[in-house]
C-alpha cells in the first residue's frame, strides 16, 4: 500500500502509475476542492494517456483520494511526498510544505515505512525531513528517509514513468534499499538500472540532469544568435553536431527559452545552493541571464519590421504553454512575449490546444482567445509561434493567406522550411536562420 502526499503533477502521475502496476494507492492534498473533482473522475491537470490510466485504476478500486492524511497513511508501507517547492525571493526551494507534512507524519506512525521525497529538492533535505519527522516519532526505527527525483517530461511523463531511463535512489538504509527495489522491479523488467546512491548525491543528481539539459538549450540558442550575425544556419549545425555521439541530437533545437515547471526553478535552486556552499556557479548565472533574454529575442525585431511601433497593430499567437502536450504556463515564454507587446500598445489574439484557461486565470482579458488558430488569424498583421504544437506544423497556408492582413510570420520555434516559405511568399523571420522576405 502506497500513500502519495501531494496530488499535483509529479504526485498525481506516480500515484497513479503505481496504481497501474497493482498497488494500493491513496492520493492526499489539503485542496478539498481538487480531491472531489478527482473522486468524481475529473483530472486537474492534462497529461496525454494519464486519464486512460486513472480511470481505470479509479474504477478497479486501486486508486483512491482523501484529504485526511492519518487515513490516507493507515497501513502504507511507503510514503511519497510529492509536495511543491516553490522558489523563494532568494532563488532557494522553498521547503515549507514538506517539512510540515514531514512533522505531522512522526506521531502517526505505527509501524515501518520509508517515506520517499519524490519532490525536487535541496541537498540535504532528506536529513531535514528525517529530523524533522523523527521529533514528533515514538521511534526512528519506525522509518527512513529516501530521496528518489524524479525525471518526467510534460507531454510524456506516463511513458516515462512506465519506462525509465533510469531510477535513481539515495538511501544508505538497507531496508529501505530492499523496499525500493521490490517497489520499482515491475518498471525496470527490460533491464534499465535502479541506481543506488547516498541521499544527498540522489539529491544533486536531479539538478545536475536539469541543469545540463538548460545549459545545453541555452548554449544552441547563443549559437542561433551568432549564426544570425555571420549568416550561418542554425539547423544545419544541430545536425552536424547531434551525430556526434559525445553530444547527442536532443535539446539542441534554437528557440525562444525553456520554460515549464522544472528548469527555471531547478537552475536557480542549484545556483542557489552553490552560492550557500561558497562556490560561484558561474555557467548556471550565464544560463540563467541567457535564457531571459531568449524569451523575448524576437520583440525588437517585430518592432523594427513595424518601423519602430507597434501600437495599433493586432498580433496572431499560437501556442501559450511552454511547450507542447501540457497545460502548463509556468515561465512560458508567450507570457513574456505578451507582457511586452500589451505594453507597446498591440492587441493579441491567442490560441493553444489546452493552455488557454490557465492563461486566464493568470491574466485575464487582456487578450482574445479563440476556438481555433486560424480565428486568431483573421485581420491579424502578423502570426508569432510561441509553442510547437504538432498542429501548427502543417496549417493550412492557403487559408492563412486570405486572413492575415500581411503575409508576416515570426516564428520562435522555427517549425517551417526557409525555402518553404519562400515559395508561398511569406516574409518569415526565425531563429538562428536567414531572414525571408
Amino acid at each position: 500500500k502506497i500513500a502519495v502526499i501531494g496530488s499535483g503533477y509529479v504526485g498525481l502521475v506516480t500515484g497513479t502509475c503505481f496504481a497501474e502496476t497493482g498497488n494500493q494507492v491513496t492520493c492526499v492534498d489539503i485542496d478539498a476542492k481538487k480531491i472531489e473533482k478527482m473522486k468524481n473522475g475529473i483530472i486537474p491537470i492534462y497529461e496525454p494517456g494519464l486519464d486512460d490510466l486513472f480511470n481505470r485504476n479509479t474504477a478497479e478500486g486501486r486508486l483512491k483520494f482523501t484529504t485526511n492524511l492519518a487515513e490516507g497513511i493507515k497501513d502504507a508501507k511507503v510514503i511519497f511526498l510529492a509536495l511543491p517547492t516553490p522558489p523563494g525571493e532568494d532563488g532557494s526551494a522553498d521547503l515549507k510544505y514538506i517539512l510540515k507534512v514531514a512533522d505531522d507524519l512522526g506521531p502517526l506512525l505505527e509501524e515501518y515505512v520509508v517515506v520517499i521525497d519524490k519532490s525536487t529538492v535541496p541537498v540535504g533535505t532528506a536529513e531535514k525531513v528525517h529530523a524533522a519527522i523523527a521529533k514528533n516519532a515514538a521511534s526512528t526505527d519506525l522509518f527512513d528517509v529516501v530521496s528518489n527525483p524524479e525525471f518526467l517530461r510534460e507531454g510524456v511523463a506516463v511513458e516515462d514513468f512506465m519506462k525509465p531511463d533510469r531510477v535513481v535512489i539515495g538511501t544508505t538504509s538497507d531496508k529501505a534499499k530492499a523496499v525500493m527495489t521490490k517497489l520499482y522491479a515491475p518498471l525496470v523488467r527490460q533491464g534499465n538500472p535502479i541506481i543506488f546512491m547516498d541521499e544527498r548525491s540522489a539529491e544533486m543528481t536531479k539538478y545536475a540532469a536539469n541543469a545540463f539539459l538548460a545549459t545545453k538549450i541555452t548554449f544552441m540558442n547563443e549559437i542561433a544568435n551568432l549564426c544570425e550575425k555571420v549568416g550561418a544556419n542554425v539547423d544545419d549545425i544541430r545536425k552536424g553536431i547531434g551525430t556526434d555521439s559525445r553530444i547527442g541530437k536532443r535539446f539542441l533545437f534554437a528557440g525562444i527559452g525553456y520554460g515549464g515547471s522544472c528548469f527555471p526553478k531547478d537552475v536557480q535552486a542549484l545556483e542557489k545552493t552553490s552560492k550557500e556552499f561558497g562556490y560561484d556557479f558561474e555557467i548556471l548565472k550565464s544560463v540563467m541571464k541567457v535564457n531571459e533574454e531568449q524569451k523575448t529575442k524576437l520583440i525588437p525585431t517585430i518592432t523594427e519590421h513595424f518601423g519602430g511601433d507597434v501600437k495599433g497593430k493586432v498580433f496572431a499567437m499560437w501556442g501559450l504553454a511552454f511547450k507542447p502536450y501540457t497545460d502548463d504556463i509556468r515561465e512560458a515564454p508567450a507570457l513574456y512575449n505578451i507582457k511586452a507587446l500589451l505594453e507597446a500598445g498591440a492587441t493579441i489574439k491567442t490560441y493553444d490546444p489546452e493552455a488557454m484557461e490557465n492563461v486566464q486565470n493568470v491574466i485575464g482579458d487582456v487578450v482574445t482567445y479563440c476556438k481555433s488558430p486560424y480565428e486568431a488569424l483573421k485581420d491579424a498583421d502578423a502570426l508569432l509561434i510561441m509553442t510547437e504544437w504538432p498542429q501548427f506544423r502543417t496549417p493550412e497556408f492557403e487559408a492563412m493567406e486570405s486572413l492575415l492582413k500581411e503575409k508576416v510570420i515570426f516564428d520562435g520555434r522555427n517549425l517551417y522550411e526557409l525555402e518553404q516559405m519562400r515559395e508561398l511568399g511569406y516574409t518569415y523571420y526565425s531563429i538562428g536562420r536567414d531572414i525571408v522576405k
